[in-house]
């Protein structure tokens, strides 16, 4: 009986399994009818996808067709073969973090430059002005070059005309050597106080200079070769208050006089060892101020008179600071005349050889006279007796005039009439 149902048995496991598979194969083939004919309906519109269903290794061109399309790679220009397409690769500025911490030079207005360039010396404010237009424009300011002191300079050209033409009010330059100054259309100078003492220059150069000037107030001149045209330029400046000619030369009466005429404002003059002949001498007292209060006519041994000495007196009633040094014509017969300055200080009679020694205890008169010079005339063993006798008066204290001198010789300040300057040149 076994052996009987073995062949059923396997017969009817094949057919079972002819049967599944029949089944299946037809499950298969409608799954795949049904397939095609949804993909069919829903790629109706994409032909692509369609055509891609019939080949083989479907999946992955419909992957390269269906993904998104890829960047080119950038080509960069390089070599000949590529000369045709060249490109500009154009990349998005990286926006700056404004901070108001930090601010731009560039930003800052005029005023607030400037208030940091008056705050500069003379050299770092030169190296300022070399950074760009603008700090140039503002280094060379009108406000910022009021006071220049180029004491120390040996040599001064087109820095001269730079400087003046910068527009400076106050300038000092004595004991230098002047070469030729630059001036671009600048008929007018500003400048008010001017110490042009002892320097080494043409005359021509300081005609060029002092013509431009119309402002001055303090000039001092001493030890150059002047010229009648100076002069003359001088009568332009009818503010002038201080004058300094100690030691001058080379300029007229004629044009002396005009001066004289014109600067009606002179307080202070110093016109001590000119090279002035005895009309010069009669211009000066018969035209001086009579603003005049301080007046230095000292060294004009045979030229200055008893007759100039009450000239001035006369028109110059509120002196007081007289030097009359070194004339060899004013005698005894002075005294009274001079007493007849009521607001007299200072008087200097040194080397006066005709005044005697013992007539010098008249002063005890001059009540409000304070300091007295009378170098040469007393010998120093007899000077405690002379100070005893005087004992209101200093004798002898003032060996150099300071009448109309920017600096005193006994201070050791740079200062020009009382008055500092801010940018220094330092060597």
């Amino acid at each position: 009986m076994c052996c009987w149902r073995a062949p059923d048995v396997l017969l009817g496991r094949a057919r079972i399994h002819l049967l599944h598979k029949s089944v299946f194969q037809e499950l298969s083939e409608n799954l795949e009818g049904s397939l095609c004919r949804s993909q069919r309906t829903k790629w109706k519109k994409r032909p692509s996808c369609s055509s891609g269903l019939d080949t083989e290794n479907t999946p992955n061109e419909l992957i390269q067709q269906w993904s998104p399309p890829h960047k080119k790679a950038l080509t960069t220009a390089k070599g000949k073969e590529n000369e045709e397409n060249l490109f500009v690769l154009a990349r998005r500025p990286r926006k700056r973090r404004e901070s108001s911490a930090n601010l731009c030079w560039d930003s800052l207005p005029d005023e607030l430059l400037l208030g940091i360039f008056s705050r500069l010396s003379l050299q770092d404010l030169l190296r300022t002005s070399r950074v760009c237009k603008r700090w140039h424009r503002l280094a060379f300011d009108e406000s910022l070059w009021h006071s220049v002191d180029l004491v120390g300079k040996a040599q001064l050209d087109a820095e001269l005309g730079q400087v003046l033409s910068a527009g400076v009010l106050r300038l000092r330059c004595p004991h230098t050597c002047i070469g030729q100054p630059s001036f671009k259309s600048t008929p007018s100078l500003r400048v008010q106080h001017l110490d042009f003492s002892n320097c080494t220059v043409e005359t021509s150069v300081l005609e060029d200079v002092l013509s431009r000037c119309k402002h001055l107030q303090n000039l001092s001149l001493e030890g150059l070769v002047l010229s009648d045209n100076i002069i003359y330029s001088l009568a332009q400046n009818p503010e002038i208050i201080r004058l300094n000619l100690c030691g001058c030369s080379g300029f007229s009466p004629e044009s002396l006089t005009e001066m004289l005429t014109a600067c009606t404002r002179i307080e202070e003059m110093n016109v001590s060892w000119c090279d002035f002949s005895n009309l010069h001498i009669q211009a000066i007292a018969s035209n001086i101020p009579s603003s005049v209060s301080q007046l230095n006519i000292s060294g004009y041994r045979q030229n200055l008179t008893m007759e100039d000495v009450k000239a001035i007196v006369k028109r110059c009633p509120n002196i007081t600071d007289l030097d009359l040094s070194d004339s060899v014509l004013v005698t005894t017969d002075s005294f009274p005349v001079l007493q007849q300055l009521s607001s007299l200080r200072h008087l200097g009679l040194s080397r006066c050889y005709q005044i005697h020694p013992a007539s010098l205890i008249d002063f005890e008169k001059f009540l409000n006279l304070q300091t007295l010079e009378v170098f040469g005339l007393i010998q120093d063993s007899y000077l405690p007796i002379l100070c005893k006798s005087l004992p209101h008066i200093q004798i002898n204290t003032q060996p150099f005039s300071t009448v109309a001198r920017p600096t005193s010789s006994s201070r050791k300040d740079r200062t020009l009439w009382g008055m500092h300057c801010r940018l220094v040149y330092k060597h």
